[in-house]
C-alpha cells in the first residue's frame, strides 16, 4: 500500500523539477554554416585628368564611390601634356582624360591606351577673363593688344595654350583686327603657365590684367572675382576631350565602369552643369 502511494508522489516531483529547468533553444542555423564573406580590400582608382576637369570629375567621383563601396577615386589633375608624359614614363594609373586628342594619341603611341577605347566625352571653348575691377579697362578683344597690359597664358604645350594661339591666328586673318594684333598681344604676355588653373588663379588674384581660359574654368567659387569677354565662334576653338581606361590598369573593370559613368546620361548631365558641351560617343 505504501509503495503504491510513494511512486505517484515521486513522479510528481520529477515533473515539477523538469518544468522549472530552463530550456536551451538551439539556433536554426547549422553549426557548420559558412561565415559571412569578409568585405574586399579597399581599392584606390587612379584617374589622370586635365586640370579643367577638376570640379566636374570631383563631383562624379562621389557618385562613383557611392555605387562602389570600398573604392576611392584618387585624382592627379594637371596639364594634359604633363599627364601624357607621366604615362609615357610608366606612371601607375587606371583612367586618362585629357583636353586634346593630341595627348590621347601620345598615350596610345606609348601603348598605355588602346585606340579603340578612346572616346570623346565633352567639348569646351575659350573665353578671355580679367579681374573683377578690370584694371586694364578691357571692353573688347582688340584691347588685348594695348601696350602695358599684363596678359597671362598657358604654355603652348598645354592644350588651352595652343588654342589661345589659334585664336590669335584667326584674329589676324579677320579684317576687323590689325595684322599686328597677334604680335602685340604676345608682347603683353608676362607668364606662360603649365596648366589652365594657374592662369585663372593669377587673374582672379589680380596678378595679371587678363588671361585666356576655358568657359568651364569660371566656376562658382571664382565667378564673382572675374569678368569676361566672349570669343566669337569664328575665332574660337572648340576643344574635344577624350577619355579612356589605361590598358594595363590593375583594376580594369572599375576603370571601365568609371569611363562608362562619364559617358552615361547622368555623367553627361553633370558635365553640362559645369558648362561643358556634352559629346558622349564622339
Amino acid at each position: 500500500m505504501l509503495r503504491s502511494k510513494v511512486i505517484p508522489f515521486l513522479w510528481l516531483i520529477v515533473m515539477l523539477v523538469t518544468a522549472c529547468t530552463p530550456q536551451v533553444i538551439t539556433s536554426a542555423v547549422p553549426v557548420n554554416a559558412p561565415a559571412t564573406e569578409a568585405p574586399a580590400e579597399p581599392v584606390a582608382l587612379t584617374v589622370l585628368a586635365a586640370a579643367s576637369l577638376t570640379a566636374s570629375f570631383t563631383e562624379l567621383a562621389a557618385t562613383f564611390e557611392a555605387a562602389h563601396p570600398g573604392v576611392t577615386v584618387e585624382f592627379s589633375f594637371a596639364g594634359s601634356q604633363e599627364l601624357a608624359q607621366q604615362l609615357d614614363q610608366g606612371a601607375d594609373a587606371d583612367v586618362f582624360a585629357c583636353a586634346s586628342k593630341k595627348y590621347m594619341e601620345a598615350a596610345i603611341a606609348s601603348n598605355r591606351v588602346n585606340a579603340d577605347d578612346s572616346k570623346i566625352f565633352v567639348k569646351n571653348r575659350l573665353v578671355v577673363i580679367f579681374p573683377k575691377d578690370n584694371p586694364a579697362g578691357l571692353t573688347e578683344l582688340k584691347d588685348l593688344a594695348k601696350a602695358g597690359l599684363k596678359l597671362d597664358l598657358a604654355d603652348q604645350s598645354v592644350p588651352v595654350g595652343q588654342y589661345s594661339l589659334d585664336f590669335l591666328d584667326k584674329a589676324i586673318a579677320d579684317p576687323a583686327f590689325d595684322s599686328q594684333f597677334k604680335d602685340n598681344v604676345l608682347k603683353n604676355v608676362v607668364s606662360y603657365e603649365t596648366n589652365v588653373k594657374a592662369v585663372i588663379t593669377k587673374v582672379s588674384l589680380g596678378e595679371a590684367d587678363a588671361g585666356v581660359v576655358y568657359v568651364t574654368d569660371i566656376t562658382a567659387d571664382i565667378a564673382d572675382k572675374v569678368g569676361k569677354l566672349d570669343i566669337p565662334d569664328a575665332l574660337n576653338t572648340v576643344a574635344s576631350y577624350p577619355i579612356a581606361p589605361i590598358s594595363d590598369s590593375k583594376h580594369a573593370d572599375l576603370a571601365k565602369a568609371f569611363v562608362e559613368l562619364i559617358l552615361s546620361p547622368e555623367g553627361q548631365q553633370v558635365m553640362g552643369n559645369y558648362g561643358f558641351i556634352p559629346a558622349a560617343g564622339g
